[in-house]
């Protein structure tokens, strides 16, 4: 029993119970024999038909799960126990993203083809207006693979040497030298692929040619394209030159509406970044799909602006390997007038994805007895949903489970998705409170051309992105074809 003081009373709770869901312990039991375990006959075909492995990827996966489950003595009969069974797709090994797979994508082609983790004002600890600058939140960024850097490069107030700020603000200075120094020492720390700097440069001929040698603009390899504010003109794609153009968040919004094929056209070619416009005075951002369904390489993220904008760009940059390069799609490298993309189309449904959110457990371990709920255990509830283009854009919402720090759900939900290539898979957790704001316990978004099919472990991470240490869902993906249900 699980208790809990109100007053001068004690309220108790049955213990918490970490057993199989029905839903789960019914897909055990349909491959068991009659000692109630599952052979590693029955195994291989459990992990073919609801794991989705190949005939060789699961005679691998069995092999691995046999192991585990001998492991942790959970065998009887020389046979799989509904407690490996659970234990085992509990365990990071079946996470949804596959641990082993890496870096997959094509790497070779130009970087017009590919979506870059980029940073914005990469040097602030805190708001845009009167936080501090300096080189550790540069080294966080690129220890989590963000792979392209800003630099503000002011004149100190002697005018005789390079400081990095947020130019005309409040913000304190951080020395050019500390900066370079960070990211020389950590580029490579997280992804072998390129870092990009971004320099707003501010400086008097002296001062730049301090700043790297003295032939400063041998160092720019793209240089930026200045605006003429005449988005015909701005977007015009030069056969001869690679070109790079910056957009801010409030410019691009416009431009998307009146030049949107455009924008399409110059990114398969030339680099666009957009920014957050100069109002988010609290480092929060944008809506990272506004720049990817356009096929913009550069979306800029305050990466101390903590949120759920920020956790879609955390989740598309867990593809590849978490390298910090994700391959376009092929739809937004077409570049047949008849056929270019147009993410405000009413599109056909391509894929259904099927997502069956079964329980969590963790939160027992991470949190204090109290942490949801002075009085009682907490009270969990699952939203689930997608983030894509416009069409495949929603999200569903599981029941409250009451008093439980271990909630099953046992829910199903179904997305048609129009563009599965751009579609991220979105998890929350919150906790019910009938009083206030409901509690936060945990999150992820996921690629969901990544997702492997199966009962997968969903592992959640704090408001900032971290993994929580124990904090996992149980979930079940299944894709179909648009022409069948999934019923």
């Amino acid at each position: 029993m699980t208790t809990y003081r109100v007053c001068c009373f004690l309220r108790r709770f049955r213990a918490a119970s970490n057993e199989p869901s029905e839903a789960v312990r019914d897909v055990f039991q349909a491959y068991t024999d009659g000692g109630g375990v599952v052979g590693e006959e029955a195994l291989r075909r459990l992990l073919r038909e609801v794991q989705g492995e190949t005939d060789a990827g699961a005679e691998a996966a069995a092999k691995e799960v046999m192991a585990f489950a001998a492991e942790q003595r959970l065998l009887k009969k020389g046979g799989l126990t509904a407690e490996g069974f659970h234990r085992w797709l509990c365990s990071d090994a079946n996470a949804a993203l596959d641990p082993r797979r890496g870096v997959y994508q094509d790497m070779g082609s130009p970087l017009s083809h590919y979506f870059i983790y980029t940073g914005h004002n990469s040097y602030l600890t805190g708001n845009q207006l009167s936080s501090g600058c300096s080189e550790r939140p540069i080294v966080k960024a690129l220890l989590d693979g963000v792979r392209v850097i800003e630099l503000d490069l002011w004149p100190n107030t002697a005018k005789n040497d390079v400081e990095v700020l947020h130019g005309r603000t409040l913000t304190s200075p951080v020395e050019l030298n500390k900066c370079l120094d960070a990211i020389k020492e950590h580029a490579f720390a997280a992804s072998p692929y390129p870092v990009i700097l971004t320099l707003e440069d501010h400086l008097t001929p002296d001062l730049q040619a301090k700043g790297a040698d003295n032939e400063y603009k041998r160092l720019i390899a793209i240089q930026l394209t200045r605006r003429k504010h005449d988005m015909d003109q701005d977007l015009k794609v030069d056969p001869e030159k690679v070109t790079r153009l910056s957009l801010g968040e409030k410019a691009y919004e416009k431009a998307i509406v009146s030049h949107g094929a455009h924008i399409i056209r110059f990114t398969q070619r030339n680099l666009l970044r957009i920014f957050p416009r100069s109002t988010r005075i609290t480092s929060s951002n944008y809506n990272p799909l506004m720049g990817w369904r356009y096929g913009v390489q550069m979306v800029a993220a305050n990466m101390q602006g903590h949120g759920r904008k920020l956790w879609l760009t955390q989740g598309m940059f867990r593809a590849n390997g978490g390298c910090g390069y994700v391959k376009k799609p092929d739809i937004l490298m077409n570049s047949d007038p008849d056929k270019l993309f147009d993410p405000r189309a009413d599109l056909p449904v391509k894929t259904r994805l099927k997502v069956t959110v079964y329980m969590g457990d963790g939160w027992r371990f991470d949190f204090r007895k109290t942490h949801f709920d002075k009085c009682s255990p907490p009270d969990f509830y699952a939203r689930v949903g997608v983030a894509g283009v416009a069409a495949d854009t929603r999200m569903e919402q599981t029941r409250v489970m009451m008093d439980s720090w271990i909630p099953t759900w046992d829910r199903e939900f179904e997305f048609p998705l129009a563009v599965p290539e751009l579609a991220l898979l979105r998890v929350e957790v919150h906790e019910s409170d009938n009083h206030q704001k409901d509690d936060f316990g945990g999150q992820t978004c996921l690629p969901v051309w990544e997702l492997r099919p199966g009962i997968r472990s969903v592992r959640l991470c704090d408001h900032k992105g971290q993994p929580l240490r124990s904090v996992k869902l149980l979930m079940r993906f299944e894709f179909f074809p648009s022409s069948s249900s999934s019923k």
